[in-house]
């Protein structure tokens, strides 16, 4: 989002003002932007971090980025880093440092064992299936634990043997004591700690009990004093277990009213595209991608090395806005946003990526010269290039058709067409491999009177094409990227979201022809391939070896044609 994209207004921006007005918290406005470590962020975060990060910009506030590090079997360092990169890397600012869950351990047991003092949690001993098979279901109410009446004294007891190591994992919980015939099941007496006999990324062996989320993160919010949780729908049903929790807490003395008010919004659903964290380590873990950062994944590390930009993933989350139901944003938004922005940022260069053989046959053999390329007419400040034409030049296969059907303007036998920023080249002959019958080359001649891509004489050609010099353009490889899933919702099908992946979701080309001096460009460099769409220099490459990313296609006129003329 730009400084001149007017600020949104959205019904939790509308709470959160109403709140102002009335002083509740006053006047202040903290919010919270919570990830737990165990994946890298993709675009659904994304969302979260705009919308957090941008209430507290709006009102004048702060966000955290704080790792609910709850979990030790399922987190480490590398995520955490990934996390505080892909924040910063969108251009948010939470402080000298994140905060971590792990820092409170403490006091969240000692929270705990008041809430066991005070008579609102005890320790069960049932394994995980009696627990299950006593919750209940929608329709009927749950049974309470035969432990449910243990004593204080006993409950205390159990849980500091808990924390002292005395119990294996999964033989007790300490459960928050509330009521097993709510007809929300997250009030059924819901698990608050757990055993793990499991090193944590951050406080080693020091603990063997780890709260659950679920208590963890209304804990946080109230030690860092957050006025509003901002969370995504699936934690409506949690709120009130989040209000009795820090309710409970208040009586006892340990934070002060006011409490922090939990708000709901609808996730990111996004057509083409998986965004679980846990499916998208299947496909890290199965190979079916080269890693987190690979750029058909919707991880921002992942379209950050295709070449999306900050600004279009900002811009595209304030185009989706915030709403209270569920919905699938289709992926064209994403892509327009994306080009709407490199579209004013992106220099022009010309680059081949099925090179095409030309050979101007009246241009002289030892003679080149340097014409005149704009480098982006959307910015005037842009100013202009010079780029090397010469007798054999490269233009695209796709551009010359030896019996070109209707509404095919480019090149062809006894055609004329423009070569951009160059001259009018008309194809008096084609050449063909002897054996497979393909074209091979193209001899065509020149009007040297259209040099910069007008005729004196006033006539018009119907196509311009892009090219670049045989003699001075350098070789590289350029990876097309498509959607990485065929259907719009994948799995929807079989149940099975890896059945709908896109076998043809990578092609890598070997041998591409590029301006000289690209080869140079630094890694994200992006840059607008005419005619051929937006392309980023990928981390791979080297100056020797040059690698490009296809982040985007242009708008490609011909292609609609010619699909619609094969149906």
């Amino acid at each position: 989002m730009t400084d001149e994209t007017p600020r949104q207004s959205d019904f939790i921006r509308e709470s959160i003002a109403v709140d102002q007005e009335s002083g509740i918290y006053g006047k202040r406005v903290h919010t919270r932007f919570p990830p737990e470590p165990n994946g890298y962020l993709h675009l659904g975060h994304a969302k979260s971090i705009c919308l957090n990060f941008g209430i507290a910009r709006d009102f004048g506030g702060r966000c955290n980025l704080r790792f609910d590090d709850t979990n030790p079997e399922k987190e480490e360092q590398e995520y955490v880093d990934s996390i505080i990169d892909s924040v910063r890397w969108l251009g948010f600012d939470f402080g000298p440092a994140p905060l971590y869950a792990s820092d409170y351990f403490d006091f969240m047991y000692k929270a705990a064992e008041y809430l066991i003092t005070a008579g609102h949690a005890y320790v069960d001993s049932q394994s995980a299936d009696e627990m299950r098979e006593n919750r209940g279901t929608l329709t009927s109410p749950g049974k309470n634990s035969p432990f449910r009446e243990r004593s204080a004294e006993e409950n205390l007891r159990l849980f500091r043997e808990m924390r002292d190591g005395r119990h294996p994992d999964g033989s007790m919980v300490l459960r928050a004591k509330i009521d097993m015939a709510s007809g929300n099941i997250n009030l059924r007496d819901p698990a608050i700690y757990r055993i793990k006999h499991a090193d944590h990324h951050r406080t080693g062996s020091t603990w063997c009990i780890y709260p659950m989320y679920t208590y963890a993160h209304p804990v946080e919010d109230a030690i860092e004093q957050i006025t509003h949780s901002i969370c995504t729908l699936e934690f409506e049903d949690q709120r009130p277990f989040y209000d009795w929790l820090l309710e409970r807490l208040a009586e006892g003395g340990l934070f002060k009213r006011p409490l922090p008010r939990q708000i709901e919004f609808a996730r990111l659903n996004l057509s083409h595209t998986i965004l679980s964290k846990r499916k998208l380590i299947q496909l890290v873990q199965d190979g079916h991608v080269s890693g987190w950062d690979d750029p058909r994944m919707p991880t921002i590390s992942g379209i950050r090395r295709r070449g999306y930009t900050p600004e279009a993933i900002k811009n595209f989350c304030e185009r989706i806005g915030v709403a209270k139901r569920d919905s699938t944003v289709g992926l064209g938004l994403l892509e327009y946003c994306i080009r709407e922005d490199l579209n004013r940022r992106a220099p022009r260069v010309m680059s081949v990526l099925r090179p095409l053989k030309v050979v101007i046959t009246n241009y002289p053999e030892a003679e080149d010269e340097e014409l005149d390329a704009i480098n982006n007419p959307e910015d005037p400040s842009a100013g202009t290039r010079k780029v090397p034409f010469c007798r054999e030049l490269y233009i695209e296969q796709e551009d010359f058709r030896e019996d070109p059907p209707k509404q095919f303007f480019r090149l062809a036998p006894g055609r004329e067409v423009r070569l951009r920023y160059a001259y009018f080249i008309t194809c008096e002959k084609v050449i063909k491999d002897e054996k497979t019958g393909e074209v091979r080359e193209l001899l065509c001649s020149y009007d040297p009177k259209t040099r910069g891509g007008d005729a004196p004489d006033g006539r018009k050609v119907k196509a311009t094409l892009h090219w670049v010099s045989a003699r001075h353009s350098q070789r590289a490889e350029v990876r097309l990227y498509d959607t990485l899933f065929t259907e719009t919702n994948p799995g929807d099908r079989t149940g099975d979201f890896r059945d709908d992946i896109n076998p043809k979701s990578l092609e890598v080309i070997k041998d591409c022809r590029i301006e000289p001096g690209l080869s140079a460009a630094a890694p994200s460099s992006r840059f607008q391939f005419e005619r051929m769409g937006y392309f980023c220099v990928d981390a791979d490459s080297t100056p020797e070896k040059p690698v490009f990313n296809r982040v985007v296609i242009l708008k490609d006129t011909w292609a609609k044609v010619e699909k619609a003329q094969k149906k």
